[in-house]
């Protein structure tokens, strides 16, 4: 989460209605393969007699699921799913995001909750027999071989995300905590040039550890969580010694 712990309420102030629904895994699952194809399905909401029925028809083009165990083959998922519709009861449930700045953002709160179920058809007998035959095999198995293994394989002496790792790691061990005010010095010094940084470049300025360098930060600075400085720290009123051309900067 930021700094500050904020949380963007516009969701909230727009009295976003959301639906909170229950869904197969193979739907979802065979949604995810439309990304950029455009619609997934189409959801159709009617009157029966005063009572809200709800279905949703899945992409024709999304029907085909490709199951593999000891060959390949293919099935067709149902395309229709009727809702089954529940009230939210005395609980209040809501939905929030987060963005690649662990911006935290509520998207509204849920007004109604459903599951979302296929109908039952040939089609999907066939998908539940596959399935239950994946899950009954067993997991490990032995199996003889009728001639030596002649294939040569070379053993790798480590890995490339392990000597990434362990790059890093020593690198982090190479940030010792200096002594408190030493690091305030170097941050007032940097903030004389600029009023704002982010925490990579604080990092490389000071060369301490990350966690260390934001309770310290805590104490002399603003985490600024919007605006045009977004994701930037700048100091305190208080400890301010900008030139007036700087501040505009």
């Amino acid at each position: 989460m930021s700094e500050k712990g904020e949380v963007d309420l516009t969701g909230a102030k727009q009295n976003a209605g959301v639906w909170l629904v229950k869904v197969p895994k193979y739907l979802s699952q065979q949604w995810t393969k439309a990304t950029g194809r455009g619609e997934v399905g189409k959801l159709r909401i009617s009157k029966n007699q005063g009572k809200a029925e709800v279905s949703f028809t899945l992409n024709e083009e999304l029907t085909t699921i490709e199951t593999i165990g000891e060959k390949t083959s293919m099935v067709r998922a149902p395309r229709e799913h009727p809702f089954t519709l529940q009230t939210v009861g005395g609980q209040t449930l809501a939905v929030f995001t987060e963005n690649s700045s662990d911006k935290i953002a509520l998207e509204g709160v849920v007004v109604q909750r459903a599951e979302c179920r296929p109908a039952v058809s040939e089609s999907y007998m066939r998908l539940k027999k596959l399935q239950i035959e994946e899950l009954s095999k067993p997991l490990r198995f032995s199996q003889q071989l009728d001639k030596a293994v002649t294939s040569n394989y070379k053993p790798v002496a480590n890995h490339a995300y392990n000597l990434d790792y362990e790059k890093r790691k020593k690198e982090e061990g190479k940030r010792a905590r200096a002594d408190k005010q030493q690091v305030l010095d170097m941050l007032f010094s940097a903030f004389e040039k600029h009023q704002f940084y982010n925490i990579k470049d604080l990092v490389d300025i000071t060369k301490q550890p990350v966690i260390y360098l934001k309770e310290i930060l805590r104490d002399i600075g603003i985490y600024n969580v919007k605006g045009t400085h977004k994701n930037t720290w700048e100091l305190k009123p208080e400890y301010r010694h900008y030139q007036s051309e700087e501040k505009s900067d």
